[in-house]
């Protein structure tokens, strides 16, 4: 990851690109930079994903609430003002809100397993 320089993000001025799920949309406003991505995602009422993630997440709950559903069968529940963190390929997951959610998410290179090995051998 490169040095990113002091900034703010007005998420009011940032796009928002619509995404269907099996069923319900979600809206992803984006900021990219070099290995990190910052997310504001809304999911609409009866969202499911419409995918098995094996990406690594810091998840942040802002408003509502979902389900994460690990591949394994277990179920997570995330309300307002929980977080959740997943390296890459450690549980596949997908995001299930029945009554819609607004999340902060945060990913990047510095979830990849070998990555957070290398952290706790500090």
């Amino acid at each position: 990851m490169s040095s990113i320089l002091f900034q703010n993000i007005d998420w009011d001025q940032v796009d928002k690109v619509e995404y269907a799920g099996q069923t319900g949309k979600a809206y992803w406003q984006t900021k990219q930079y070099p290995g990190l991505r910052i997310r504001v995602v809304e999911y609409t009422k009866g969202y499911l994903a419409d995918h098995w993630c094996r990406k690594g997440h810091i998840v942040h709950c802002l408003e509502g609430a979902l389900v994460s559903e690990l591949e394994s069968g277990e179920r997570q529940l995330l309300t307002k003002g929980m977080t959740y963190v997943v390296s890459d390929e450690l549980s596949a997951h997908r995001s299930v809100s029945e009554h819609g959610a607004k999340l902060l998410i945060i990913d990047g290179d510095f979830l990849k397993s070998d990555k957070i090995e290398s952290y706790i051998g500090e």
